[in-house]
């Protein structure tokens, strides 16, 4: 047939990719988007001193307000097209729009700032959508073993948790393939049960 392209289109998935304020998720997706990403960071101003909260994060200048954007091909058949939600409570009207059409949630941590993830893992756990947990190794941080931190979180054992460098491609494509099994895994169960459970 003339015109007609050999080319596969890819089935789109999308994926979001949640946690506090100052996890790495605009870095998380850059690091892997074979599109130039989009991102709305805005410089952090004085208005925010008192709401958003820094610590432990205070050399931190810029902030996402919207969402990040980005997108990869896992396999010539699938493509994930990435949402970074922004961090800070005061933005969280905008999670239900982010989430919307998503088959599964990467939750990023930081064991400095544990409790920044506890918002996102109470929002995806009510979803009751699959996500796993992703523990970004930052420069200096004290490393825990992956099952104290789910210890530490409460999470049961059918939500996956992983560490992560979030500056480096070949590890964020490492998570966004275990969060594909666990979504694969998820859809094929009988009647999609909630795979998200905290003890």
């Amino acid at each position: 047939m003339p015109g007609r392209s050999d080319q596969t289109v890819p089935l789109a998935v999308k994926i979001v990719v949640s946690g506090g304020l100052g996890v790495g998720k605009t870095t998380f997706i850059a690091a892997v988007s074979e599109i130039e990403p989009l991102d709305t960071e805005a410089p952090i101003t004085q208005v925010s001193v008192g709401v958003d909260s820094l610590d432990g994060v205070e050399s931190k200048t810029a902030t996402t307000v919207a969402l990040d954007f980005g997108r990869i091909r896992l396999d010539p058949a699938i493509a994930l097209y990435l949402f970074g939600t922004p961090g800070q409570d005061r933005f969280s009207f905008l999670w239900d729009d982010l989430v919307e059409g998503a088959l599964g949630t990467v939750v990023l941590a930081d064991t400095r700032r544990i409790e920044e993830c506890y918002p996102a893992l109470d929002y995806f756990e009510a979803q009751g959508a699959p996500f796993v947990l992703a523990v970004n190794r930052f420069d200096g941080a004290e490393r825990f073993e992956l099952d104290d931190v789910r210890e530490a979180l409460g999470l049961g054992a059918d939500v996956p948790v992983l560490e992560c460098d979030a500056r480096e491609r070949g590890s964020v494509r490492d998570v966004l393939g275990a969060l594909m099994d666990l979504v694969i895994g998820f859809r094929a169960a009988p009647g999609h049960r909630a795979v998200a459970a905290r003890g």
